[in-house]
């Protein structure tokens, strides 16, 4: 799913092309993609785009008479610009949706089967603030603030950093990089982090958004963003089970669960102990590795 950076990165890139020019004509080519009714998404159709925003992980864009469209791309959500006189087709199964400027087409695709990508089109702030999970912003919070709120609840740093309620725009990505740029434990609580803890905490969440903001606004150059992905080469830790970590050189674990996983190092984040898989470590029982030295135990040839 794209998160902070991504959705940052897309927001620059729309600026330059649909700010400020009037919406000719959308296309809808699967009607479940829209979730709301009133306003009618056809409303928008030769209003001028007035504004940009980021809502959590979602994209907003405003035209005259205070019409926002909301749109939440999920995990294979993705848009694309598309210059005149190109006009793609809506087929409804991968390109769900075209809007139309003068300039280009902007649209929205969706890969797999899963159609999880949505669009709400909302009246005025009030709109706005109905779809807002109330996130703080980690770029611009004080640290006092952002310590309190992640101590609202004595929860795992991984769930804190991701729960859109407590801080706007991280995900399963992003909170590894952090937690791995911060020398911290994805399963340590909240409420038991040390004051110069909740320091490398919040300074790694600003250092990693930051920079990854910079990144790919530079591999995007002029050109739209495409490519866009979880999965990025530079991370450090982030979709990168068994390869070495790059401040160690120990191998990358993981915690799996449902369709995700936590990425980390056990050296440089839990002093050398493994973090128990729910699946793996239920089926291995005590035969669970708790430490690296384990590990490399059940990697060893047995002597005969």
């Amino acid at each position: 799913m794209p998160e902070l950076p991504d959705i940052a990165i897309y927001l620059e890139a729309l600026s330059t092309r649909i700010l400020g020019q009037p919406v000719e004509r959308v296309r809808l080519g699967s009607p479940f993609l829209v979730r709301t009714v009133e306003p009618p998404l056809a409303l928008i159709e030769t209003r001028t785009v007035t504004a940009l925003r980021r809502i959590g992980k979602r994209i907003a864009f405003g035209v005259d008479g205070g019409i926002w469209v909301v749109l939440h791309l999920m995990i294979a959500g993705r848009l694309h610009w598309h210059p005149a006189p190109k006009r793609p087709k809506t087929d409804g199964r991968r390109t769900l949706i075209a809007f139309d400027f003068p300039a280009g087409s902007l649209t929205l695709t969706e890969a797999g089967t899963k159609k999880r990508a949505s669009i709400h089109v909302v009246q005025g702030e009030a709109g706005l603030v109905s779809l807002d999970p109330g996130g703080l912003e980690a770029l611009t919070a004080p640290l006092a603030e952002f310590t309190a709120r992640l101590t609202l609840r004595n929860h795992t740093l991984k769930r804190a950093l991701t729960d859109p309620r407590l801080l706007s725009g991280i995900g399963n990505a992003w909170s590894d990089e952090i937690l791995h740029r911060a020398r911290l434990s994805p399963i340590a609580l909240t409420q038991k982090l040390t004051p110069e803890e909740f320091v490398r905490l919040y300074q790694a969440t600003r250092e990693a958004l930051e920079e990854w903001i910079d990144r790919l606004r530079q591999l995007a150059g002029t050109g739209f963003p495409e490519g866009v992905t979880a999965f990025r080469e530079g991370m450090a830790v982030h979709g990168r089970y068994g390869e070495p970590c790059p401040a160690c050189g120990e191998k990358v674990q993981r915690i799996r669960y449902a369709d995700n996983e936590t990425n980390y190092c056990p050296r440089c984040q839990t002093k050398g102990k493994l973090l128990a898989d729910r699946g793996l470590s239920r089926l291995l029982g005590a035969d669970w590795p708790r430490t690296l030295a384990e590990l490399e135990e059940l990697h060893q040839p047995l002597v005969r």
